[in-house]
């Protein structure tokens, strides 16, 4: 299972921590993490992951994967900037949101118009012709962002074999 997570590559204090916790949950249950393997939130998910012996992706934007961040185990090089937010979700049966500024709103949106689940903590919400949408399922910490993330991608693991089967 991979599972993508999201977020600035500045980011506070409190996302980074959120971020490390997450990875390390991800990590000790058997999860690939996929990031855009910079900074701030990238940076804390993989280490969080590293510190648990877990498996960890990095699509990064530029040519040289030598700028992805110490704790990225596989570093892909795109050379073609926020082009590679659409790799980094579509490569996961689930998103986890962090925080995030306008390239995580990118991310967000590809997600959910493929029918990946996008899972939020701190980040974005999205609203149309004034009204709230719910699309972003909200929780409060790693664990159940985790939780959440690793039920909705094995449902829709299931989902895609069955779809397969039928065709």
């Amino acid at each position: 299972m991979i599972i993508a997570v999201i977020g600035d590559s500045s980011c506070s204090a409190e996302e980074a921590k959120l971020a490390e916790a997450v990875g390390e949950q991800l990590a000790q249950r058997g999860v690939i993490i996929i990031c855009g393997g910079l900074g701030g939130v990238m940076e804390g998910v993989c280490r969080g992951a590293k510190a648990k012996g877990g498996l960890t992706i990095g699509i990064l934007p530029g040519e040289d994967p030598s700028t992805a961040n110490q704790w990225v185990d596989i570093p892909i090089a795109t050379g073609v900037g926020y082009g590679r937010n659409m790799a980094v979700v579509k490569s996961a049966q689930a998103v986890i949101a962090i925080g995030g500024n306008y390239g995580t709103l990118s991310e967000i949106a590809y997600a959910l118009k493929s029918g990946i689940p996008v899972i939020g903590l701190n980040t974005w919400s999205l609203s149309r012709n004034g009204k709230e949408v719910d699309a972003i399922i909200r929780v409060d910490n790693a664990m159940e962002a985790v939780d959440k993330a690793i039920s909705l991608a094995r449902k829709c693991k299931a989902g895609e074999i069955a779809s397969r089967s039928l065709s």
